[in-house]
């Protein structure tokens, strides 16, 4: 049985190899593999948990490159397509000096884009725990509908549901199509990891994040990440929990999220056992650990090549 399954984009990032510079100005690049989800998926695994991807590259070297990455790691990768219509999605990523990012995408259309709900391996989804997926591939038909298609089958079919709505702005038309195409997802999810910028645009016009319970019913976790400053974690029950997280020499951020998600999953499956009690989690523990896997995330260059494994994490932790 599979624990997490991941669906959305894979791609290949270009990551400056200077910080402080533009994607223009950079003297070269080092070829890192990324993509939310599947950062996500990889981090799952390097975590100790079994992880599965879906999704859609190039049928070309890139994208062949992707899947023997994703292999490396022991993933699932059986629900991976391959089109011959377009080819796997490219990102040039430059950094600022405190390895902030900027991303130049290319993707008109890739892949990814093109993924249909028959592309869709539920059978993957049924044989997991939990189904994590984002917001980039809800951005354009048909990857749109079949995302939605896969979080609807997760639904009906009693999993857990992650959502991480990953802002990037340049990739939709205006913010507002951002904050409503974002909102969607969070229609499904049990758990939200967002950010203080992402808020930001996905909140409405007075509204609160709390208010996020009463108009998502199924929604049980909010994580609230600060970026250096650690995250807090909000409860349907009223639990409210905080860590103000590492301190890192931060090389590159690319990632550092990401890893933070597959800690929380990994730790609320751990707590959880075979239940989905979300008011059991002690979520200092949880936050310790999520944020510990996230910080080491920025300590070196690209998304999954930084990510750490589950001993690295309880080392790192122990001497922190």
């Amino acid at each position: 049985m599979l624990d997490v399954v991941c669906m959305g984009e894979l791609l290949i990032d270009f990551v400056a190899l200077e910080s402080g510079v533009t994607v223009g100005e950079a003297s070269g690049f080092e070829k890192a593999p990324g993509g939310a989800p599947a950062n996500v998926a990889v981090a799952i695994q390097r975590l100790g948990k079994q992880g599965a991807f879906l999704g859609q590259v190039g049928d070309d070297p890139f994208g062949h490159y992707l899947a023997d990455v994703l292999k490396a790691d022991g993933l699932n990768i059986d629900g991976l397509r391959f089109s011959t219509k377009a080819r796997t999605m490219l990102a040039f990523v430059s950094l600022r000096a405190d390895g902030e990012r900027s991303f130049n995408f290319y993707r008109h259309p890739s892949a990814d884009m093109l993924m249909t709900p028959d592309d869709v391996a539920t059978d993957m989804i049924d044989a997991a725990r939990v189904f994590h997926f984002g917001s980039i591939t809800m951005i354009t038909s048909p990857a749109k509908e079949a995302t939605l298609a896969a979080a609807q089958h997760a639904k009906e079919n009693g999993k857990i549901i992650t959502y991480d709505p990953n802002l990037r702005l340049a990739l939709w038309t205006d913010a507002e199509a951002a904050r409503d195409g974002m909102r969607i997802g969070l229609e499904y999810a049990h758990v939200v990891k967002v950010s203080d910028e992402e808020v930001d645009t996905i909140l409405k016009r007075g509204e609160k994040l709390h208010d996020w319970f009463d108009t998502f019913q199924q929604l049980q976790l909010i994580l609230l990440t600060h970026g250096r400053n650690g995250a807090t974690a909000y409860t349907r029950g009223g639990k409210e929990s905080n860590h103000s997280g590492y301190q890192v020499q931060s090389v590159d951020t690319t990632g550092a999220g990401d890893s933070f998600v597959a800690g929380v999953i990994v730790n609320l499956l751990e707590q959880m056992g075979d239940g989905a009690d979300f008011e059991a989690v002690d979520y200092d523990k949880l936050l310790l650990f999520a944020n510990a896997a996230g910080a080491m995330a920025t300590i070196g260059r690209g998304a999954i090549p930084s990510l750490p494994t589950r001993q690295q994490v309880h080392d790192f932790i122990t001497t922190s």
